[in-house]
């Protein structure tokens, strides 16, 4: 009987199967960028873990040549909160990369943040793409 148990939990050991074990923070994740009110804006954000912040890549597809504010907020793309918990530089033809300091990934993941992207610098209130940020 012990015999068997023991064989068992070897196999379970030998497999890598943590019970209970939290996943690791991952270095970097991907999320999509879905478009907002009829822009036809849609993309991705690549986070990634550097140093002591996070960089930021964001890449829309079909955005225009004028800049694009682009921040982190607080809350999830259908519940955000209106000012910008992190400010990330512009994104211009539907490019830009920052490095958000002092902040880690697994910080942004432990919460409920969303990477917002708004139609011009004379049109904040308009939002043109939106993407939560999530492992999935």
């Amino acid at each position: 009987m012990y015999s068997i148990l023991r064989t068992t939990l070897a196999t379970f050991a030998l497999a890598g199967i943590a019970l209970g074990a939290p996943a690791a923070t991952p270095v970097a994740i991907t999320i999509p960028l879905a478009a907002l009110n009829q822009s036809g804006e849609t993309g991705t954000a690549t986070l990634t873990q550097v140093g002591s912040g996070v960089r930021v890549v964001v890449s829309l597809k079909h955005a225009p040549a004028v800049a694009q504010p682009t921040h982190i907020h607080i809350g999830t793309c259908g519940n955000i909160k209106k000012a910008p918990e992190y400010a990330l530089g512009n994104t211009v033809g539907g490019s830009g990369t920052s490095t958000v300091a002092g902040v880690t990934l697994k910080q942004l993941l432990a919460g409920k943040y969303a990477i917002n992207v708004h139609k011009s610098t004379t049109d904040l209130a308009t939002y043109v793409a939106c993407g939560n940020i999530a492992v999935k």
